[in-house]
């Protein structure tokens, strides 16, 4: 694909995963706000212990394939059917054991009344199986239209199905209705569109070397989320399922921002990539590229969201959970390095080099188990454990980025100054918000001034000092309203 072919078909793609992170970020914030007031933050913390297995078992299921599909150069209908059988099978023998073990993990954190919920919404496993071929097809033809209108028509869906099965008082079933009905419905209006169907094909040969590709994924897939689902595991345990909930909803919202203004961009990346994998210097520019634009947006938009924390939660969620404000300022700070994680790993997999992704995963987590051990059991604190991710986020620009110094040439040093304008920029504006907080405004009003004059001051200063950032994306903008750039 020529160098112009392949920008325009990238844009496009952009703005169609752009759309779909925004639609559905804008139906799950209302579907969160909603339920939080109709349920308590004890069921949220049930909510994401259950979370744990499935997220875990999410990994095991697709096991690295998916990503293996969409690297390939020379995937055929026989190989999705192939990755399709190997991860039903995966994802009927995982339901099957932890259908059995649900009542021990419900004693275990004393919550019997999580034995039931658990096992229907491990149905997710299964679901994903399907799901996962999908998504892989649409993503190597980089037509995200498609998935665009299943995850806005899913989150839509499920929204509704969440919020009514609440106001029915149904508790923690509410919270399992939405999530099943969320990948359900997805998985229908993606295969709507998606002319492929599993056939009675499997190609052990084939499946053989996406495995080889796959298995270091799914090694690094099961540290993350290992990981990731430790944290409330112990949380959970060591405190309470109500604490916990306020931690959880302190991230979900910082995720969910973040899924909205760097996961537009990442999967696009990785698709891009993985198609000129040959071409180092053009994978370079893609990744720089990829990493300056996310930068730009998720700076400032993290820093906004953790200067409107407290009006924001007061307003939408209620005084109930004004205990989450500290824990979602926090992981607006983790989730700002989200840019230079991200794409650097996304490099590493479209360029085929998942036995780098792997060892950079076990050097991570091996850090953030031991800063996270310290601040669980020796510092027992919750606002220290949510700082220690901070400390390994951090940590981990420097890790993820250091292999790609020699794969495409891009050092550590050379991302820094890449992203350090947007950083700057973003903190400066914040500086100037932030004294609104003390005029004593309504809070609606508050939240509203204070991100206008975020925004104001960001673009404003970024435009008058020339940034390259907001110079291409005008261009960009430009280019795809059918106008001539400059």
């Amino acid at each position: 694909m020529r160098a112009e072919e392949l920008k325009a078909t990238t844009i496009r793609s952009f703005l169609w995963k752009l759309f779909e992170q925004g639609g559905a970020s804008v139906v799950t914030l209302l579907v969160q706000v909603v339920m939080a007031r109709l349920l308590a933050p004890t069921e949220f913390g049930v909510l994401a212990i259950m979370l744990v297995f499935v997220n875990v078992g999410n990994v095991i299921v697709t096991s690295g394939l998916n990503t293996a599909i969409i690297q390939a150069p020379d995937a055929s209908d026989d190989d999705f059917s192939t990755v399709f059988w190997m991860s039903l099978a995966v994802s009927l023998a995982l339901y099957a054991a932890l259908f059995v073990a649900a009542p021990a993990i419900a004693a275990f954190y004393a919550i019997p009344q999580a034995v039931a919920p658990l096992r229907v919404l491990l149905l997710v496993l299964v679901v994903n199986a399907y799901n996962a071929i999908q998504e892989a097809i649409v993503a190597r033809s980089l037509d995200f239209r498609k998935t665009f209108r299943a995850t806005v028509s899913a989150g839509v869906s499920s929204g509704v199905v969440g919020v009514a099965v609440a106001l029915a008082g149904g508790g923690i079933w509410a919270l399992v209705a939405q999530q099943l009905s969320q990948q359900l419905v997805k998985c229908l209006v993606l295969a709507a569109q998606v002319p492929w169907k599993p056939r009675a094909v499997f190609r052990p040969e084939r499946a053989a070397r996406f495995f080889r590709f796959g298995w270091k994924l799914l090694a690094s897939g099961m540290l993350e989320q290992g990981y990731q689902g430790l944290s409330d595991l112990l949380i959970g345990k060591v405190f309470s399922t109500s604490e916990l909930g306020y931690v959880s909803q302190g991230k979900r919202y910082p995720n969910a921002l973040g899924a909205l203004l760097d996961g537009a961009i990442q999967p696009v990346m990785l698709s891009a990539a993985a198609r000129v994998q040959d071409d180092r210097d053009m994978v370079k520019r893609l990744a720089r590229r990829a990493l300056k634009t996310s930068t730009f947006f998720v700076a400032p938009g993290m820093l906004a969201f953790a200067v409107v924390a407290e009006p924001l939660v007061r307003l939408l969620l209620g005084e109930a959970w004004l205990p989450c404000v500290p824990f979602l300022q926090m992981y607006c700070i983790v989730y700002a390095l989200l840019p230079i994680q991200s794409t650097n790993l996304q490099v590493l997999n479209g360029m085929g080099r998942s036995d780098l992704f792997l060892r950079l995963e076990v050097i991570k987590k091996l850090l953030g188990i031991c800063i996270l051990a310290f601040t669980t059991f020796v510092l027992r604190d919750l606002t220290a454990i949510v700082a220690g991710y901070i400390v390994t986020a951090v940590l981990s620009t420097f890790v993820n980025a250091s292999p790609n110094r020699r794969v495409i040439g891009y050092a550590y040093l050379e991302q820094v100054r890449d992203i350090c304008p947007a950083f700057l920029l973003s903190a400066l504006a914040a500086a100037i918000a932030w004294p609104l907080s003390l005029t004593g405004l309504p809070d609606a009003a508050l939240v509203v001034c204070q991100v206008v004059v975020m925004v104001v001051a960001y673009l404003g200063v970024a435009a008058l000092l020339r940034v390259e950032e907001l110079g291409y994306l005008v261009r960009t903008a430009r280019g795809v309203l059918g106008t001539r750039g400059k």
